[in-house]
C-alpha cells in the first residue's frame, strides 16, 4: 500500500510537471498560432534565472516564482517585438526563426555559463511515506501547478484582458476597430507564454539541475502534450497531460526512463491517429 501510495504521488508529480512545461507553449502556440521552437530555451533561461538569483542572496521561492518568470517574460516580449511580430501568418518562417534563436541562445548562454550542469538545493526536506521517503519539493510542484493553472483559468474567465486576448486572436481587425491594440496585446501575450516556460525552468531547476541544451529534453515533450491535448489551451493542457505523464512514469517504474519516454511518444502516435484534433477537439470543444 505504501508502494502503491508512493507511486501515485510520483506519476502526479510527473503530471504536475508536464503540465506546467507546456502551458507556455500551449498559450503561444493554442492562442497566437507561433510554432515557437525555442520553448526549450526558455525553460533553459529560466533556470538560470533563478540560480543566479539565488547565488545572489535572493530567497530560493522568491527567485523560482518571481525571478525566473519576470525575467523570461520581459525577454519574450523583447523577442516578439524584434522578431515574432513580423512572421505572424508565416509558420514555416516562424520555425526557421525560432529554431534559429534557440541556437543563440543556447550558444549564447554556454559561453557565459559553460557546459556544466548548474543547481540549486530542493527546498523542504522530505516527507515519510511508511518505509519510503518522498521529496517534500515534489508536493510543492503539484500545488504551483494547480495554482498556475487555476489563475490563468480566472484571468482567460473574468478580467478585461482575457476577453481581450480571446477577442483579437480570433479577429484582430474587429478588436482594433475597437479601440484595442492588436500589437500589444500580441506581445502581452507571448510575454505572458514566454514567462510560464521561464516559472517552469525555476520550478524544475532544483529537482533537474540547469545546463544550456537541457531545452531539448522538453520542447519535444511540451509539443506533443500541447498537439495531443487540442485547441482548448488549459483543458487539452491538462488532459494531455494527465495521460502522457501518467504513462511515462508507470512505464519509467517498469522498466527505464528511456522507455517511458519511448511509451509517451507510442501513446501520442495513437491518440492522433485516432483522435488528429487532439482530446479536446474530439470530447471538449466547447472547453477553454
Amino acid at each position: 500500500m505504501d508502494l502503491l501510495t508512493v507511486l501515485s504521488f510520483e506519476a502526479l508529480r510527473a503530471v504536475a510537471s508536464l503540465a506546467l512545461i507546456s502551458v507556455g507553449l500551449a498559450i503561444i502556440f493554442g492562442m497566437m498560432r507561433v510554432i515557437n521552437l525555442a520553448h526549450g530555451e526558455f525553460l533553459m533561461l529560466g533556470g538560470y534565472a533563478a540560480i543566479v538569483a539565488n547565488k545572489a542572496g535572493i530567497n530560493i521561492w522568491v527567485a523560482v516564482l518571481v525571478v525566473a518568470p519576470i525575467v523570461v517574460g520581459l525577454i519574450g516580449v523583447v523577442i516578439e517585438r524584434a522578431i515574432i511580430r513580423f512572421l505572424y501568418g508565416r509558420p514555416r518562417d516562424t520555425m526557421l526563426a525560432t529554431w534559429g534563436l534557440s541556437l543563440f541562445l543556447i550558444g549564447i548562454t554556454t559561453t557565459i555559463f559553460g557546459n556544466t550542469t548548474e543547481g540549486i538545493s530542493a527546498p523542504a526536506g522530505s516527507l515519510e511515506v511508511g518505509n519510503y521517503r518522498i521529496a517534500a519539493y515534489s508536493l510543492i510542484i503539484v500545488l504551483i501547478a494547480a495554482a498556475v493553472f487555476a489563475a490563468i483559468w480566472a484571468v482567460m474567465s473574468f478580467t478585461k484582458y482575457g476577453l481581450i486576448a480571446r477577442s483579437t486572436m480570433q479577429n484582430p481587425e474587429m478588436a482594433a476597430s475597437l479601440g484595442v491594440s492588436p500589437p500589444t496585446v500580441y506581445a502581452v501575450t507571448f510575454g505572458i507564454g514566454a514567462g510560464l516556460a521561464g516559472l517552469a525552468g525555476g520550478v524544475m531547476a532544483p529537482v533537474t539541475g540547469i545546463v544550456p541544451t537541457i531545452g531539448a529534453a522538453y520542447v519535444a515533450k511540451a509539443f506533443i502534450t500541447v498537439i495531443g491535448g487540442g485547441p482548448a489551451v488549459l483543458a487539452g493542457t491538462v488532459s494531455a497531460s494527465v495521460l502522457f505523464g501518467a504513462i511515462d512514469q508507470i512505464v519509467t517504474f517498469l522498466s527505464t526512463p528511456v522507455i517511458g519516454e519511448v511509451a509517451l511518444l507510442a501513446a501520442a502516435v495513437v491518440l492522433l491517429r485516432f483522435m488528429p484534433q487532439g482530446i479536446t477537439g474530439r470530447f471538449f470543444r466547447r472547453s477553454s
